[in-house]
């Protein structure tokens, strides 16, 4: 499946939201002592899931956005959970990276464009 520069945009823009709205939550966290809660690429792309069915509802053909979108997002994710679950843990693990919410988000975000834009060109 092909996805234009417009679709992958907008899904770099609400990854970027929920990778923001992930290190507020850890600054509020730190600020009241919480715990950090172990966080993982499948959760990250379940919260992606969760922010993409709210926006179609919310604004998606405002915005450009098919209504099967939704579904071939999550059909994309089922394919794309194992490699990128391995790329995540890879790159946390060689590079020794802080694993925070906000840093798994975005590592998962990005091996899962990475993912996306492969296919299309093997595809």
């Amino acid at each position: 499946m092909r996805y234009s520069g417009h679709i992958i945009g907008l899904l770099k823009s609400y990854m970027h939201d929920l990778v923001v709205q992930a290190t507020q939550e850890s600054v509020t966290h730190e600020t009241f002592g919480f715990a950090k809660q172990p966080y993982r690429p499948d959760q990250a792309i379940s919260d992606l899931l969760a922010i993409l069915d709210d926006r179609i509802e919310s604004e998606g053909v405002q915005v450009g956005l098919p209504h099967e979108f939704l579904h071939q997002m999550w059909t994309l994710c089922n394919r794309a959970q194992e490699p990128v679950a391995q790329r995540v843990w890879m790159e946390t693990n060689i590079d020794d990276i802080t694993k925070s919410k906000a840093t798994i988000r975005e590592l998962t975000y990005r091996a899962l464009i990475e993912f996306m834009e492969r296919e299309d060109t093997e595809g």
